[in-house]
């Protein structure tokens, strides 16, 4: 069998059980980081530094395991474009730690966070404005506050970081092909998406200054989140898969107990998170929720969204209890314990997994992979196991699955109506300057002589222009 109809017949097997469909088997999606490193002979450091080699470990892996789908890259932060910008939080191999670990993330002290507890307003009134006058000046080592002068490292730092990042995303094409071509392997996801009570505790305030914010001033916090939330749909939407085939990315890191209890998921997270994802399943999108954590608190809640707009991957719930509580309207990933996977032995890789496929992904909407990204710590030989398994036994007697043919995207015609009557986004106000724009058009205008010609044309330029600054410093906060 040919690369491409491997190919077809593994896009036509995943995007089945992402509907929560049954395939013709069950599909094997594993979100590999530094694993796939460790499989290929390489570091964490060269992975890490060196986007190509991590593309042909990525390649190597998924064409050696015959996998249905990865992610082009799952050591996504590229290091070499992070110093470029000098950014402080990342601790990055073989300068700030051993080459042989992976790349971490240095999350500052309360006093020292990258946003201070007095700059809501700031944040509220223009958050791009406000990552490039504010946020990234103070992460970066490279980077000019507002008001210094600008250095030769300052100007060279903003130039490196914008043509490397450019460089990196352009990559990602001929990645992305060649996976099809040489492995006959699917991208997993397209598209990045964080909540904005996330990304205030991720990079803005860090978790221990917004879990004081959320006792001093909690209306501040609610007010950021609806200022982020525009921004960040318009992030995830611009970045999503144009086929509608496979589902945004969306890392979930601390919405869930014991990091927020459940009347702050209520009163903050869910409130400014629920409009966004239904603004996704809207336009034809479903999301991946990256669950990192466990999330059973909110089972119920997640049941308010409509059938099939969420992909839920498990990590530390137990896989067997998300089936009874969710699958039913949602597909379900992941759920094999990390732990497992990395000191277990075969055999017990072997018994749960043959539990999941016969508990879980019986009636199809299932995709096995582990619970978190895997690290070098992840055994080679289990790996093997949990794939051979899935191999053995994930065939179904009775499936949907037809030859391949052209897989239809998540917009199929029975959801439609129902997905175009959601709100999603629709209740909430349009910020004074409209996401993807970072200086608008009409204040620009103002500077001009009076204009001939074409204007329309010229702001169309402009304002394409302008979206690859925003580009830069909304993927560097969500990104990088």
């Amino acid at each position: 069998m040919d690369t491409e109809q491997l190919y077809q017949e593994r896009l036509k097997r995943y995007v089945t059980a992402l509907r929560n469909e049954k395939p013709d088997r069950v599909p094997i999606r594993p979100f590999v980081a530094e694993f796939t490193a460790k499989y290929a002979g390489y570091t964490c450091q060269e992975v890490a530094h060196d986007y190509g080699k991590a593309f042909e470990a990525a390649v190597k892996t998924a064409k050696d395991f015959q996998w249905d789908a990865i992610v082009p890259n799952m050591v996504y932060v590229w290091t070499g474009l992070a110093q470029a910008a000098g950014l402080r939080y990342y601790g990055i191999p073989g300068i700030h730690i051993p080459h042989t670990t992976g790349f971490n993330y240095i999350e500052p002290g309360e006093d020292q966070a990258w946003m201070r507890e007095d700059e809501y307003d700031e944040l509220i009134k223009d958050p791009t404005g406000f990552l490039y006058n504010v946020w990234l000046p103070r992460v970066s080592t490279e980077i000019s506050k507002m008001g210094e002068p600008s250095t030769f490292r300052n100007n060279l730092a903003l130039v490196k970081s914008a043509m490397a990042m450019l460089q990196y995303f352009y990559a990602f094409g001929p990645q992305i092909d060649r996976m099809r071509r040489e492995a006959g392997t699917v991208s997993a996801i397209a598209g990045i998406f964080k909540a904005p009570f996330d990304i205030l505790a991720d990079k803005l305030r860090g978790y221990v200054g917004l879990t004081l914010d959320m006792a001093r001033q909690p209306k501040k916090v609610l007010a950021a989140c609806e200022a982020l939330m525009p921004h960040l749909s318009h992030v995830g939407l611009t970045t999503a898969d144009p086929a509608r085939r496979v589902p945004i990315g969306f890392w979930m890191h601390r919405g869930c107990v014991p990091f927020v209890n459940p009347k702050t998921f209520a009163s903050h997270y869910w409130p400014t998170l629920k409009p966004i994802i239904e603004e996704f399943w809207k336009n034809g999108h479903q999301t991946l929720f990256y669950a990192e954590g466990k999330w059973h608190h909110h089972f119920e809640t997640f049941r308010e969204l409509p059938d099939r707009s969420i992909v839920f991957h498990c990590d530390q719930d137990d896989v067997f209890e998300v089936h009874r509580r969710l699958h039913d309207k949602f597909a379900i990933s992941g759920g094999v314990p990390n732990v497992l996977l990395s000191f277990g032995k075969p055999e017990e890789v072997r018994e749960f997994t043959l539990r999941v496929i016969k508990e879980v992904a019986p009636n199809g909407g299932y995709i096995l992979d582990a619970g978190a990204i895997m690290q070098d710590d992840t055994s080679i030989e289990n790996m093997r196991t949990m794939t051979e398994v899935c191999r053995q036994h994930g065939a179904y007697s009775a499936g949907s699955y037809d030859p391949p043919t052209t897989t239809p995207p998540c917009e199929v015609p029975s959801s439609l109506q129902a997905r175009q009557s959601l709100r999603g986004m629709g209740d909430h106000p349009s910020p004074r300057i409209k996401p993807g724009i970072c200086f608008p058009w009409e204040e620009r205008l103002t500077e001009f002589p009076e204009i001939t010609g074409d204007k329309d044309l010229l702001r169309k330029v402009w304002e394409d222009i302008e979206g690859l600054a925003n580009t830069y410093i909304w993927q560097m906060l969500l990104s990088f």
